[in-house]
């Protein structure tokens, strides 16, 4: 959900909107400290903070303020009994902070939405005490958008950029952009359209690599980030690789897998995964093990890729495919 094109949008329009962050959580509740959704004027919702009664309560809060325009935080307590009584699973104690979307920061969003695109790195802060309501959007080169702040808390702010999770303080929260694990798929078959849709629903940055430019294309890849039509070898030197990156290689031949497989494995990854049977993962791995590859890097691939869950049409596949690289980007 990219929740800061959406507050662009409707800046542009002059309409309002209010914004519901998870500020602090103790107990069992359904999302993390950082959860965010976006309520639109006529009630439109955007993104999610859980869902039942945190997520209701929250939501009719932001409609009742709706004109307000100051921050607030919201404090949701759900005690044992109340949990169930109601038939909920989660309990536990919530904080959100509401706050509305304002003009003056329309410049903020929108670098927000253009560094959350590209997967760029930055601290947003939003204080929300007796002095005011502020934000300030940090970035990595020290650039600023939004309300002014000092030298000092800049550099402060900017200790927390490369943290995984938002630091709450009294009226004060820190929250480092997170950016989007890449996600290499090689191979624009049927299988490959529904991974990178289901993949980019869950928050992974797509980019689909393919020779042939008939499968690899905006029509059937709208949802890809990037689409390389390059030799398949080629195209890795297009291609940055830092350690993080998954990779799924799922070509239309084990002669394409097998070559993608060795460029691949030259190469420092999160995740490697491999389509094909059994005996066609067999085949593909003598033939790399050929290239000076050992039995301990080669065990790392996940081959065949995805999940156990008896799938058999490309959807399910999809589905068991990204369902793996969602368990092991949570390792």
């Amino acid at each position: 959900m990219r929740i800061y094109e959406i507050i662009e949008d409707y800046l542009k329009q002059r309409r309002a909107g209010i914004i519901a962050t998870v500020i602090t959580r103790a107990g069992s509740t359904p999302r993390d400290v950082g959860a965010k959704m976006f309520v639109g004027e006529a009630g439109e919702l955007y993104g999610t903070i859980g869902g039942g009664r945190l997520e209701h309560g929250a939501y009719q809060e932001a409609m009742s303020m709706m004109a307000i325009g100051g921050p607030k935080v919201l404090h949701i307590r759900m005690d044992a009994k109340e949990v169930a009584s109601n038939g909920m699973i989660c309990g536990g104690d919530v904080d959100v902070l509401l706050e509305p979307v304002l003009e003056q920061h329309s410049a903020l969003y929108s670098r927000l939405k253009y560094l959350e695109k590209r997967g760029e790195r930055g601290v947003l802060v939003t204080r929300f005490d007796k002095k005011g309501f502020a934000k300030t959007l940090v970035e990595e080169d020290l650039t600023m958008n939004g309300d002014d702040i000092s030298q000092n808390d800049r550099d402060a702010f900017l200790q927390h950029l490369h943290e995984t999770k938002p630091c709450v303080t009294e009226g004060l929260v820190i929250e480092p952009l997170q950016v989007p694990v890449a996600l290499y798929i090689f191979g624009a078959g049927h299988v490959s359209q529904y991974i990178a849709k289901i993949a980019k629903m869950v928050d992974f940055s797509v980019t689909v690599v393919d020779d042939r430019e008939e499968f690899a294309n905006k029509e059937r890849f709208p949802d890809a980030d990037e689409i390389i039509v390059e030799d398949l070898q080629k195209a890795f030197d297009r291609l940055r690789f830092t350690g993080k990156e998954f990779v799924a290689i799922v070509t239309r031949g084990h002669q394409y897998d097998s070559a993608v497989l060795g460029e691949t494995l030259k190469r420092q990854t999160r995740y490697v995964g491999m389509i094909g049977s059994r005996r066609k993962v067999a085949i593909v791995f003598d033939h790399v093990k050929k290239s000076a590859f050992d039995d301990e890097t080669i065990k790392k691939v996940h081959a065949p890729i995805g999940l156990a869950i008896h799938a058999e049409t490309p959807q399910e596949i999809a589905v068991s495919i990204v369902a793996e690289l969602i368990k092991v980007r949570g390792e």
